[in-house]
């Protein structure tokens, strides 16, 4: 009777290793997040300027477009726990920097360009959790271990802002970007406790050979890589998607929140919604994500995500806005999780890093476009009429992504690839 009762508990995948590489992401991404509301806070303070504030978002996103190739080729020439390590401590570094120009009279201008700095460090390491995190855990525990990355992920989006916001209201923004330093402090320990070994080595050849070629090389190798999966580049393009959808709603839901009757806290209140429904969706799609059910996977996420931007825009309630936002939340983290496990599956180890580094920026630049879309789109349709083009938008994209089945081929020549990398 006692063990009929008794709840039977998955382990993680992956075994101790895999444990520890979460949990240092998932330090310090809730550390990324809080600190993300204090250095706002602070360059609000010194400079009572919005311009000033979203040039100091730009900085801390500018660095993940420009540089994440260069960090995915590193990710493939490097062993990947030094890097992991080095980048960790260069952030803690940088957070010190910060918060003495916070409690200090430095020049306000410091602020983006360390914020630009610690992201510049950070390049390396989200290709260097995805590509170590492909050797850790099985083949059939893929999947899972992706979706459980991304419900990290989502969570620090969710959590992280809120006890950003509960430190400031107790300290003050140099304390809380101190804060941050000691997660990096702490992500770099729990490396460090799981000493080197083949799981981080960098990919060799096949023959082993010790030249390096150059820095362009790389990174087209990656590009070819990529270009020669083509299930790849499209579930790559679904995650890009839903990463301008994204955008789209940091804008959109300021006057939705404003149009129920919630003011400013209804906008935080439905950004925090779509992130919940991030984290439930990623750990029930840990179990949907078999290459024969990519195609049927990717196919309801997306009319998910179309129809809860349908029903946000005509919603009449609060709560009718947050229960769609759930859902959409859920169907957005889709693209991440299936383009994560689909990667390891379709390229050759000794390319992945440039891969995930290829498609980190292509991703982000998605949030940044949405973003800038929004507005002019309002302007034209009204708000209800963005959300219904931006429904139809994700449908069509939907309909052209999933109109041939989308299949684990490993057609990209592996010779072609590994002979291209250290």
């Amino acid at each position: 009777m006692l063990k009929s009762r008794q709840i039977r508990r998955r382990p993680l995948p992956g075994g101790r290793p895999f444990r520890v590489l979460i949990a240092a992401l998932a330090v310090s991404s809730l550390g990324d997040w809080l600190y993300n509301v204090a250095l706002l806070a602070f360059v609000y303070d010194r400079t009572h300027s919005a311009t000033w504030v979203a040039l100091t978002t730009a900085a801390r996103v500018a660095p993940i477009v420009v540089l994440g190739p260069l960090g995915g080729m590193l990710t493939d020439r490097h062993d990947r726990r030094v890097l992991m390590i080095t980048s960790d401590a260069v952030r803690a570094a940088v957070m010190v920097l910060l918060a003495a120009v916070a409690v200090t009279g430095l020049p306000v201008l410091l602020a983006p360009l360390l914020a630009a700095a610690a992201t510049a460090a950070a390049t390396v390491n989200l290709p260097c959790v995805a590509a170590s995190t492909a050797r850790m855990v099985p083949g059939d525990e893929l999947a899972r271990a992706n979706a459980l990355r991304a419900a990290v992920n989502q969570g620090a989006v969710v959590v992280g802002p809120a006890l950003g916001a509960l430190v400031l209201v107790a300290t003050t923004p140099a304390l809380a970007i101190l804060l941050n330093g000691l997660t990096f402090v702490a992500s770099a320990a729990a490396m460090l406790s799981l000493g080197a070994g083949p799981v981080f080595a960098a990919p060799r050849t096949r023959d082993d050979r010790p030249e390096r070629s150059s820095v362009l090389a790389d990174i087209v190798a990656g590009a070819r890589a990529l270009r020669g999966a083509p299930a790849a580049v499209r579930l790559i393009a679904a995650d890009t998607v839903c990463s301008a959808v994204y955008g789209m709603l940091t804008v959109m839901l300021v006057v939705i929140g404003r149009r129920l009757g919630a003011g400013n806290g209804g906008y935080g209140l439905l950004l925090a919604a779509y992130g919940v429904g991030g984290v439930i969706g990623a750990s029930l799609i840990g179990r949907l994500v078999e290459p024969s059910r990519w195609r049927t996977t990717l196919t309801i996420a997306l009319l998910l995500v179309a129809t809860s931007l349908l029903a946000v825009g005509t919603a009449l309630s609060l709560t009718q806005a947050l229960v769609a936002a759930l859902l959409g939340g859920g169907g957005m983290v889709a693209g991440e999780v299936l383009s994560d496990t689909a990667l390891p599956v379709l390229l050759d180890d000794a390319v992945l890093g440039r891969a995930y580094g290829l498609a980190l920026p292509v991703s982000i630049s998605g949030i940044a476009v949405g973003s800038l879309v929004a507005g002019p789109l309002m302007a034209v349709a009204g708000t209800t009429g963005a959300f219904g083009v931006a429904a139809a938008a994700v449908i069509t994209v939907c309909g052209l992504l999933v109109r041939r089945p989308i299949v684990a081929d490993q057609s990209t020549p592996a010779t072609l690839i590994t002979t291209t990398c250290p």
